[in-house]
């Protein structure tokens, strides 16, 4: 598979007890994504963080969370992306997306040699 050298990052927050259909959402969404060929993603569990109810979810002993913040980067072509948003909508409940213009530098192993 080949990225063009300017492509899109996709990022989605949400926290880590949001379910889709009965399962964890971050699977959901990077099976999705798998099914869809999407050049890959990558999903962050945060230590701490907080939304817009703006209460704070931390694993610190004293205040045990186990919805933790949850970051899901992928990046590819932006018409794949923008192709892959109305099945987020139908996944997503309450969560916040973004999407940046980037470029890619490497992926992959280095053809012919070259880096």
């Amino acid at each position: 598979m080949r990225l063009p050298r300017d492509a899109t990052l996709l990022r989605i927050f949400f926290g880590e007890d949001d379910k889709f259909r009965g399962k964890p959402l971050y699977e959901c969404i990077v099976l999705k994504a798998r099914e869809m060929h999407l050049a890959g993603a990558t999903v962050l569990r945060g230590p701490m963080g907080f939304g817009h109810s703006s209460r704070v979810h931390t694993t610190k002993i004293l205040r045990l969370s186990e919805d933790l913040p949850i970051v899901i980067e992928i990046v590819d072509s932006q018409e794949k992306i923008e192709a892959f948003l109305p099945i987020l909508d139908e996944m997503i409940g309450s969560g916040l997306i973004t999407m940046e213009k980037v470029q890619v530098l490497q992926y992959g192993p280095a053809q012919g040699g070259g880096v």
